[in-house]
């Protein structure tokens, strides 16, 4: 029941629903969403791109002091700026309206480029903003097209618009449903998030809340989360970016 909830629920479900209507402890729910957010989480082996443009983009994710009430904003502030955002990149291939994202340590040129190299093939065409970090991509192989959002959004076929619709699914998700979340848990709510985009009901791929359903527990064979690994007091070997 709680797997069908995850699977189905756009702006995903919280621990304190699922512990209402299944009649579990909120912990037990909160230990029981993470499971399944692991077991939504498959990582494609295949690259992406060939056929059409693949779009990139990261964001960050985190608290927001400007959006706090003025007489929190000043004491909260210092605490907050020693926390700083997390980062996150995305890639969404137009061909096949699938995205994947994942944290990554930073937004340099070399963390950047790198998860390109590793998730497009060489040869595709790229879109991107103007940011430093994706210059000089066509030195790696790409036909790549960026689009100066100081000036527009939108330059043709060049955009990012794509990938940026996931962004606000995502912290839409984020911010509405689990109002809090440790940058330590956040590739998980990601996955999550990956999940339902890339397995929503299209006119060329017309699924239903039983076939989503089915294909998430499709996935959770060999997957294994414990309650130690899940609290950080049983280190776990670092899962790689996407």
């Amino acid at each position: 029941m709680a797997m069908w909830l995850v699977a189905n629920c756009k702006n995903g479900v919280s621990s304190w629903e699922v512990h209402r209507d299944l009649g579990v402890t909120q912990k037990t729910a909160w230990f029981m969403l993470h499971r399944i957010r692991l077991a939504l989480g498959d990582v494609p082996e295949s690259k992406m791109g060939g056929n059409g443009p693949v779009e990139v983009d990261e964001t960050f994710i985190g608290p927001n002091p400007q959006k706090m009430h003025a007489d929190k904003r000043q004491a909260r502030y210092k605490a907050l700026s020693a926390r700083p955002k997390t980062p996150v990149m995305g890639m969404l291939d137009r061909e096949s309206r699938q995205v994947r994202a994942s944290v990554v340590p930073d937004v340099r040129r070399e963390t950047l480029q790198n998860a390109i190299l590793e998730q497009i093939e060489k040869a595709s065409t790229v879109y991107t903003d103007s940011a430093v970090g994706y210059d000089n991509l066509a030195a790696r192989a790409y036909i790549h097209g960026t689009v100066n959002h100081v000036e527009e959004y939108v330059n043709g076929e060049i955009h990012t618009q794509g990938i940026e619709n996931f962004w606000s699914l995502l912290k839409r998700g984020l911010r509405g449903t689990y109002v809090a979340v440790e940058p330590f848990h956040l590739d998980r709510y990601i996955g999550e998030q990956v999940f339902r985009f890339n397995n929503r009901a299209t006119k060329e791929n017309p699924l239903n809340n039983a076939d989503r359903f089915t294909i998430a527990v499709s996935q959770i064979v060999g997957k294994r989360l414990t309650y130690a690994e899940l609290t950080g007091k049983e280190l776990k070997k670092p899962e790689a970016a996407f």
